[in-house]
């Protein structure tokens, strides 16, 4: 087991690079199912929800070779025969359940186990399952299982009762080798949707309409090789634009763009943080006195619910009420209660949030209960008066590489220590 020991009140100067989305890699990779040739990612996120699909490809007989000193995994899924999941694996990571359209769509029968994940909320499959019936495959649910089969996908016409991304991305996938065209309606249309059909267009496939909420696939028989490189990760660059804001520093964030960034640009500049844009890297200045502000979370291009935790330790920090309603999971201010452990006055109804600003954090023991609570802790370790002791940092490594090492690098008194409990 590691924990994260943090002492907190250093103030933090310098450059932090940001990774490759973790979001925006799991359904690529879920994507070479699709290609019998080879595929390389390029600038790979060394994750370990990223190492996790890769060992559900090579359950499935895929040659995967991962190569953690250029950040790059090269995959050939020539040779897959297996029509059913390792359970153990896509119970680990809910993102598993991508598998699904791409096995689908190129054998026509694929069974998975259910998938597991952060237990941020229900967060039902009905709309995958939806998507993929309506182009034309028998589903099946029992036993903790569904199993898909097909004769042949044939295109049609799909609304989403939700903008769901994994529902899209499912979708896509499956509809990129069915015959005719597919219409996906109130699609997500979150960048990451729009890396994948950069990726899927690369390799061969005809799609349009990525990031509006009609996309268009036409099916076509084959795939060609391809080399790509995913989009940077916009979670962790809020989530450093709000380390900035909450140790009240300044420092440049490297490798992002402003556009899909917006929304939190926007609640940030609200607070009275100063975000200097450059071409490709922004400047965040926390050193202003803060305003209280409330936010709503939706489905991009709004408030993004991945940094909902992290804007939570901020708002803990300013004085005054902020409202946070979550409108996307509804279990997913698991964080409060560790962070009332470090001294927060936050009340709960239902799905909203009301905060009370403090004067600061107090040092204390807590764990991670999900990737982005842990975050969440981190933050309000680096404010926090004494020392802050955060357990179960799995949770942190399935979505940000390296966290305290580019903490460290800005200043910040960090340190990752094994133990056994």
């Amino acid at each position: 087991m590691e924990k994260l020991i943090i002492k907190g009140g250093k103030k933090l100067e310098g450059e932090v690079n940001i990774s490759a989305a973790k979001n925006s890699v799991l359904p690529i990779l879920a994507a070479t199912i699709l290609n019998g040739n080879n595929c390389t990612i390029e600038n790979m996120p060394m994750l370990e929800d990223v190492f996790v699909i890769c060992e559900v490809l090579k359950s499935l007989k895929a040659n995967v070779i991962i190569d953690k000193l250029n950040n790059r995994v090269k995959i050939n899924t020539a040779n897959l025969f297996d029509n059913e999941s390792n359970d153990e694996l896509v119970r680990k990571m809910r993102a598993s359940f991508l598998i699904m359209g791409p096995m689908l769509g190129r054998f026509g029968n694929f069974k998975i186990s259910l998938p597991g994940g952060c237990n941020i909320g229900t967060r039902p499959i009905d709309l995958h399952l939806k998507g993929l019936s309506a182009l034309g495959a028998e589903i099946t649910v029992g036993h903790g299982y569904v199993e898909a089969n097909a004769k042949k996908l044939i295109g049609s016409n799909i609304y989403l009762d939700y903008p769901s991304v994994g529902a899209t991305e499912n979708i896509m996938m499956a509809a990129a080798l069915a015959e005719g065209e597919t219409v996906i309606g109130n699609a997500a249309e979150e960048p990451e949707i729009v890396d994948l059909a950069m990726f899927l267009k690369a390799m061969g496939a005809q799609i349009s309409g990525e990031g509006t909420d009609t996309i268009r696939i036409l099916g076509v028989k084959d795939f060609k090789e391809v080399v790509h490189k995913p989009i940077y990760d916009r979670i962790e660059a809020g989530t450093f634009m709000i380390t900035a804001a909450i140790t009240k520093s300044l420092f440049k964030i490297n490798g992002v763009n402003e556009v899909h960034l917006k929304p939190i640009i926007a609640k940030l500049t609200e607070m009275g943080v100063a975000v200097e844009i450059n071409k490709n890297s922004i400047i965040v200045d926390g050193r202003k006195k803060l305003n209280p502000i409330d936010i709503k979370t939706m489905p991009y291009p709004g408030f993004p619910t991945d940094m909902q935790a992290q804007m939570m330790s901020l708002l803990c920090t300013v004085k005054g009420t902020s409202i946070i309603t979550e409108t996307v999971f509804e279990n997913r201010f698991m964080q409060a209660v560790e962070l009332k452990r470090m001294g927060a006055n936050i009340k709960i109804d239902g799905r909203s949030a009301v905060i009370e600003g403090i004067d600061t954090f107090t040092g204390s023991e807590v764990k991670a209960t999900d990737l982005r609570a842990g975050a969440a802790l981190i933050l309000a370790g680096l404010t926090a008066e004494g020392t802050t002791v955060i357990e179960d940092i799995y949770h942190i490594d399935r979505g940000y590489v390296s966290i305290e090492e580019k903490l460290k690098r800005l200043g910040a008194d960090i340190e990752r220590v094994s133990y056994c409990k």
